[in-house]
């Protein structure tokens, strides 16, 4: 009966994918990529979504993050299958979330104290952004479009996690012992480095980020320095990051899908 029992229980239980072996991405000296080997425990793992609005000002950029959130929803659902904490930061509409599970529980986790920020430099980035970064007619009378996250990606209410604060994300991180944060969402130039749960202050305080390179888009407008395409500029501040915040990977590291 025990036998059975035990046997039963173990047929039930979920399975978790072991460890990530990831080949990340950075820069030499002369812009070079350079690629090492890297180990993630997804268990030990967040996964901060940035900005993946439902809607933008700029109707080019929402229809390039309309198609990264289809893509990213199933990788965001591998990774909190496999155990990682999926924290999602829609900027400015938490007012949408006031009455979710999942943004109670961000702003219920116990308050841990960041440590001092590393002054870190913080060089030019290799585009020019200084006119916004639309490179489509903006609509007009709203540059505030979004109201919430892209519907594409599913809010667990039981598991996950709603902030737009760097220190609710830090307590996150800190509560439950993750020790690496996989950022994907938009704008690579703009949020993605800049919010106060990103790769700049994150790598501040000195927490390990890895930049989810086809899971991001720039603002940037061809029509501006260095006049390359929207897809080469997106390229040149991945390049950007690489070298000077934080390595990179590719989403079918982490779930095993091409």
């Amino acid at each position: 009966m025990l036998r059975t029992l035990l046997a039963a229980l173990t047929l039930a239980a979920p399975v978790v994918a072991a460890d990530l072996k990831l080949a990340v991405q950075t820069r030499d000296a002369k812009d070079q990529p350079i690629t090492a080997d890297k180990v993630i425990d997804p268990k030990t793992t967040a996964v901060v979504i940035c900005d993946m609005w439902d809607d933008h000002w700029c109707k080019a950029a929402s229809a390039r993050c309309d198609a990264l959130a289809k893509k990213a929803a199933p990788v965001v659902e591998g990774l909190r299958k496999a155990g990682a904490t999926i924290i999602h930061c829609p900027s400015d509409t938490m007012d949408f979330y006031k009455d979710s599970q999942a943004r109670r529980r961000a702003k219920e986790t116990p308050k841990a104290n960041p440590p001092k920020s590393n002054d870190l430099p913080s060089p030019p980035l290799p585009i020019d952004d200084s006119d916004g970064g639309c490179d489509d007619i903006p609509q007009p009378n709203s540059r505030k479009a979004w109201s919430r996250q892209h519907t594409a990606i599913a809010v667990d209410e039981n598991a996950d996690f709603v902030t737009d604060s760097g220190t609710e994300v830090f307590n996150i991180l800190t509560a439950r012992g993750l020790k690496t944060v996989l950022v994907m969402g938009v704008h690579t130039n703009m949020c993605v480095l800049n919010r106060s749960f990103a790769i700049k202050q994150m790598r501040r305080w000195g927490v390990d980020c890895l930049l989810v390179r086809d899971l991001t888009d720039s603002m940037y407008n061809p029509k501006k320095s260095p006049f390359v395409t929207h897809d080469e500029g997106t390229q040149l501040v991945i390049g950007y990051i690489e070298r000077h915040w934080c390595p990179s990977v590719t989403s079918d590291q982490l779930t095993g899908k091409p």
